[in-house]
């Protein structure tokens, strides 16, 4: 099946799981150099001053886990009104990326690249689009809970092969069965923070005791 490139909202849910398959590859040192090379691009073409942050997330951020080949890139910006999604909409498309409508939200929105009929031999990507808040973004916490966590990034290197295995032609499958475990991951993250920060503020410093031998 011929497609357009990118275009994903003419095409049904079963179309893109054909089309697209989930596949689970081991780790590639070489993605993070890729997505600082988009990184670049991405600049580039939005300009700084409406980047207020740029952070390579999911799984390939993640030294040492399995993972879908598609580099995940989160860009925080100040707004993201409909003046400006459309900007960035029409800036991003001169670097191939598409709006993929079905997942934009009022302060959120997702673009791809490299969804077209050469999908298994085409690096993908994908930018999400957030506005910038006053803690870190969900994913930030999740991805930095695995780098420190070789017993959950196992798990969840294992889950991920489970099910890449049962749901191959079926994304939003996939995508919902994971969502247990990266809540709970979020979650641990969260409250780690939180117990840092209580043991921070409770923190006392005591006196330094000096004491005297009569020596001067």
């Amino acid at each position: 099946m011929k497609i357009e490139k990118n275009n994903f909202d003419n095409l049904t849910a079963e179309q893109i799981g054909k089309l697209f398959p989930i596949r689970i590859v081991p780790y590639n040192p070489d993605w993070e150099r890729l997505f600082e090379q988009e990184k670049a691009l991405i600049t580039g073409v939005l300009g700084k001053e409406w980047i207020l942050n740029v952070e390579h997330i999911g799984s390939t951020s993640v030294m040492g886990l399995a993972a879908k080949p598609t580099i995940d890139i989160l860009v925080e910006v100040p707004n993201l009104n409909d003046e400006t999604k459309q900007s960035i909409i029409e800036k991003l498309e001169t670097i191939g990326y598409g709006n993929m409508y079905n997942a934009e939200r009022t302060n959120k929105m997702t673009l791809g690249k490299g969804y077209d009929e050469h999908y298994l031999s085409t690096q993908c990507y994908h930018v999400h689009v957030r506005e910038k808040c006053n803690v870190p973004q969900d994913e930030i916490y999740f991805h930095d809970y695995l780098r420190c966590n070789a017993d959950a990034c196992a798990e969840y290197a294992k889950l991920k092969y489970t099910l890449a295995e049962k749901y191959q032609f079926n994304r939003e499958a996939y995508t919902l069965a994971k969502t247990e475990f990266i809540t709970k991951i979020t979650r641990a993250a969260k409250e780690n923070e939180y117990n840092e920060q209580k043991n921070a503020d409770t923190f006392v410093v005591l006196p330094k005791i000096i004491s005297y031998n009569g020596n001067g």
